[in-house]
Protein backbone atom coordinates (compact mmCIF):
# COMPACT_ATOMS: atom_id res chain seq x y z
CA UNK A 1 0.00 0.00 0.00
CA UNK A 2 1.30 3.24 -0.90
CA UNK A 3 0.84 6.24 1.83
CA UNK A 4 -1.55 8.11 -0.54
CA UNK A 5 -3.53 5.21 -0.68
CA UNK A 6 -4.54 5.70 3.07
CA UNK A 7 -5.77 7.85 5.67
CA UNK A 8 -2.64 7.52 8.35
CA UNK A 9 -3.81 9.16 11.65
CA UNK A 10 -1.71 9.57 14.34
CA UNK A 11 -2.00 8.86 17.95
CA UNK A 12 -0.08 10.80 20.44
CA UNK A 13 0.39 9.69 23.78
CA UNK A 14 0.07 11.49 26.95
CA UNK A 15 0.91 15.51 26.46
CA UNK A 16 0.47 15.35 23.22
CA UNK A 17 4.23 15.67 22.47
CA UNK A 18 5.69 18.37 20.01
CA UNK A 19 7.58 19.37 17.33
CA UNK A 20 10.35 17.56 17.92
CA UNK A 21 8.36 13.80 18.36
CA UNK A 22 9.58 11.83 15.44
CA UNK A 23 5.32 11.73 14.57
CA UNK A 24 5.16 15.41 14.74
CA UNK A 25 7.92 15.44 11.88
CA UNK A 26 6.26 12.60 9.98
CA UNK A 27 2.66 14.41 9.88
CA UNK A 28 4.96 16.97 7.97
CA UNK A 29 6.40 14.81 5.77
CA UNK A 30 3.36 12.55 4.79
CA UNK A 31 0.92 13.98 2.68
CA UNK A 32 -2.32 11.96 3.81
CA UNK A 33 -0.85 12.47 7.66
CA UNK A 34 -2.46 13.70 10.36
CA UNK A 35 -2.34 13.75 14.01
CA UNK A 36 -5.63 12.78 16.14
CA UNK A 37 -6.42 15.97 18.85
CA UNK A 38 -7.88 14.74 22.37
CA UNK A 39 -10.08 16.98 24.29
CA UNK A 40 -7.23 16.83 26.86
CA UNK A 41 -3.61 15.64 26.71
CA UNK A 42 -2.50 16.17 30.25
CA UNK A 43 -5.16 14.49 31.94
CA UNK A 44 -6.16 11.97 29.90
CA UNK A 45 -9.78 9.68 30.37
CA UNK A 46 -9.68 6.61 28.16
CA UNK A 47 -13.36 6.93 26.71
CA UNK A 48 -12.90 9.91 25.63
CA UNK A 49 -9.92 9.15 23.77
CA UNK A 50 -10.92 5.99 22.69
CA UNK A 51 -14.24 7.60 21.23
CA UNK A 52 -12.06 10.58 19.53
CA UNK A 53 -10.09 7.82 17.46
CA UNK A 54 -13.17 5.52 16.62
CA UNK A 55 -14.89 8.76 15.45
CA UNK A 56 -12.01 10.00 13.60
CA UNK A 57 -11.60 5.87 11.57
CA UNK A 58 -15.24 6.27 10.72
CA UNK A 59 -14.85 9.76 9.30
CA UNK A 60 -11.98 8.82 7.31
CA UNK A 61 -11.97 8.72 3.50
CA UNK A 62 -9.41 5.89 2.62
CA UNK A 63 -8.45 3.21 4.61
CA UNK A 64 -6.63 3.98 7.85
CA UNK A 65 -3.28 3.17 9.36
CA UNK A 66 -2.69 4.14 12.62
CA UNK A 67 0.62 5.12 14.22
CA UNK A 68 0.17 5.19 17.68
CA UNK A 69 2.98 6.11 20.87
CA UNK A 70 3.42 5.14 23.55
CA UNK A 71 -0.35 6.11 25.65
CA UNK A 72 -2.12 6.37 21.79
CA UNK A 73 -1.32 2.66 21.15
CA UNK A 74 -3.27 1.80 24.60
CA UNK A 75 -5.84 4.21 23.47
CA UNK A 76 -6.12 2.37 20.12
CA UNK A 77 -5.83 -0.86 20.96
CA UNK A 78 -8.73 0.01 23.49
CA UNK A 79 -10.82 1.62 20.43
CA UNK A 80 -9.86 -1.17 17.72
CA UNK A 81 -12.73 -3.12 19.42
CA UNK A 82 -15.33 -0.65 18.22
CA UNK A 83 -13.41 -0.11 14.52
CA UNK A 84 -15.47 -0.44 11.39
CA UNK A 85 -14.97 -3.70 9.73
CA UNK A 86 -12.18 -3.79 7.51
CA UNK A 87 -11.52 0.19 7.90
CA UNK A 88 -8.55 -0.35 9.18
CA UNK A 89 -5.71 -1.88 6.86
CA UNK A 90 -2.93 -1.54 9.96
CA UNK A 91 -1.70 -0.51 12.90
CA UNK A 92 2.22 0.91 13.72
CA UNK A 93 2.49 1.01 17.30
CA UNK A 94 6.00 2.33 19.41
CA UNK A 95 6.77 2.50 23.02
CA UNK A 96 3.82 0.65 24.57
CA UNK A 97 3.95 1.25 28.11
CA UNK A 98 3.18 -0.90 30.62
CA UNK A 99 0.12 -0.02 32.21
CA UNK A 100 0.43 -2.14 35.79
CA UNK A 101 3.55 0.32 35.77
CA UNK A 102 2.77 3.89 34.47
CA UNK A 103 -0.71 4.03 36.04
CA UNK A 104 1.37 3.49 39.44
CA UNK A 105 3.70 6.41 38.76
CA UNK A 106 0.88 8.26 37.00
CA UNK A 107 -2.11 8.06 38.17
CA UNK A 108 -3.84 10.13 35.62
CA UNK A 109 -3.57 7.18 33.73
CA UNK A 110 -5.27 4.67 35.53
CA UNK A 111 -8.44 4.40 33.37
CA UNK A 112 -6.18 3.15 30.85
CA UNK A 113 -5.36 -0.25 32.31
CA UNK A 114 -6.77 -3.53 31.89
CA UNK A 115 -5.43 -3.84 28.18
CA UNK A 116 -7.05 -6.11 25.64
CA UNK A 117 -5.59 -9.06 25.01
CA UNK A 118 -7.38 -10.59 21.89
CA UNK A 119 -6.05 -10.56 18.68
CA UNK A 120 -6.00 -7.70 16.06
CA UNK A 121 -8.44 -7.69 13.31
CA UNK A 122 -5.51 -5.93 11.03
CA UNK A 123 -2.48 -6.39 10.78
CA UNK A 124 0.12 -4.63 13.20
CA UNK A 125 4.15 -3.85 14.03
CA UNK A 126 4.77 -3.16 17.75
CA UNK A 127 8.05 -1.46 17.73
CA UNK A 128 9.64 -1.88 21.58
CA UNK A 129 13.29 -0.62 22.67
CA UNK A 130 15.08 -2.57 25.42
CA UNK A 131 15.71 0.41 27.62
CA UNK A 132 12.35 1.44 27.79
CA UNK A 133 11.69 2.85 31.33
CA UNK A 134 8.30 2.28 31.22
CA UNK A 135 7.76 -0.81 29.43
CA UNK A 136 10.27 -3.88 30.06
CA UNK A 137 10.83 -5.33 26.25
CA UNK A 138 9.42 -9.13 27.49
CA UNK A 139 5.93 -7.03 28.15
CA UNK A 140 6.28 -5.67 25.20
CA UNK A 141 7.05 -8.73 23.92
CA UNK A 142 4.20 -10.63 25.39
CA UNK A 143 1.52 -8.43 24.23
CA UNK A 144 2.61 -8.50 20.66
CA UNK A 145 2.58 -12.42 20.66
CA UNK A 146 -1.25 -11.66 21.97
CA UNK A 147 -2.31 -9.41 19.49
CA UNK A 148 -1.28 -11.15 16.54
CA UNK A 149 1.85 -8.49 15.81
CA UNK A 150 5.12 -8.63 14.49
CA UNK A 151 7.33 -7.16 17.31
CA UNK A 152 10.37 -4.84 16.23
CA UNK A 153 13.08 -4.77 18.37
CA UNK A 154 14.45 -1.20 18.41
CA UNK A 155 17.45 -1.78 20.47
CA UNK A 156 18.79 0.83 22.85
CA UNK A 157 16.25 4.08 22.06
CA UNK A 158 14.91 4.87 25.82
CA UNK A 159 10.82 5.73 24.92
CA UNK A 160 11.36 6.21 21.35
CA UNK A 161 10.76 9.91 21.87
CA UNK A 162 12.50 13.35 21.61
CA UNK A 163 13.42 12.93 25.15
CA UNK A 164 15.62 9.62 24.55
CA UNK A 165 17.20 11.34 21.23
CA UNK A 166 15.28 9.86 19.02
CA UNK A 167 13.48 13.41 17.43
CA UNK A 168 13.82 12.51 13.54
CA UNK A 169 13.89 8.51 13.95
CA UNK A 170 15.00 7.84 10.42
CA UNK A 171 14.92 4.35 11.56
CA UNK A 172 11.29 4.36 12.31
CA UNK A 173 10.06 6.03 9.04
CA UNK A 174 12.71 3.13 6.71
CA UNK A 175 10.48 0.44 8.94
CA UNK A 176 7.25 2.26 8.90
CA UNK A 177 7.46 2.59 4.73
CA UNK A 178 8.54 -1.56 4.85
CA UNK A 179 5.40 -2.00 6.86
CA UNK A 180 3.25 0.16 4.21
CA UNK A 181 4.40 -2.13 1.23
CA UNK A 182 3.46 -5.18 3.60
CA UNK A 183 -0.25 -4.02 3.60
Amino acid sequence: MKTSEADILIVPGLGGGNNNYWYARWETKLKTARLIEQKDWQKPRLSDWADTIIQTVEQAERSVVLVAHSLGVVASIHASENFPHQKVAGGYFVALPDMGKLADTLPETATFKNLPEAPLTFPSILVASQTDPYCDFSHAENMSYSWGSKLENAGDCGHINAESGQGPWPEGLLSFANFMAQL
